[in-house]
């Protein structure tokens, strides 16, 4: 029913097998799409995956759990001090340094 396929990996470019055996297992599981990576690429991705080089964390502007956030220097909107903000700031809204926006949030 499966037969050896050669497919090309997607990082290295190397030319990989993707087994009968393989196809087997996949089908079982009900994965939808073949391998995109040989098996050491594959490798390679899950251990910068489990050494924190991806997933987990917000989406793909936020930091992960324990990674440091950029932060950007700009004056701030209501005393004209400086200001360090999570964000880049467009010029379009008021930004504020963290005691103005503590005085503006409590109103």
């Amino acid at each position: 029913m499966y037969t050896d396929q050669l497919l090309t990996c997607v990082d290295c470019g190397a030319q990989f097998t993707f087994t009968a055996g393989e196809q087997e297992f996949y089908a079982q599981k009900g994965f939808q799409n073949k391998p995109n990576r040989c098996p050491d690429c594959r490798q390679a991705r899950k251990a910068n995956r489990a050494s924190g080089g991806g997933g987990g964390g917000g989406g793909m502007d936020r930091p992960r759990y324990g990674a440091q956030r950029q932060m950007f220097s700009t004056t701030c909107s209501s005393c004209g001090g400086a200001a360090e903000v999570p964000f880049q700031p467009r010029g379009d809204k008021p930004v504020y340094c963290r005691d103005c926006f503590q005085k503006q949030r409590a109103y």
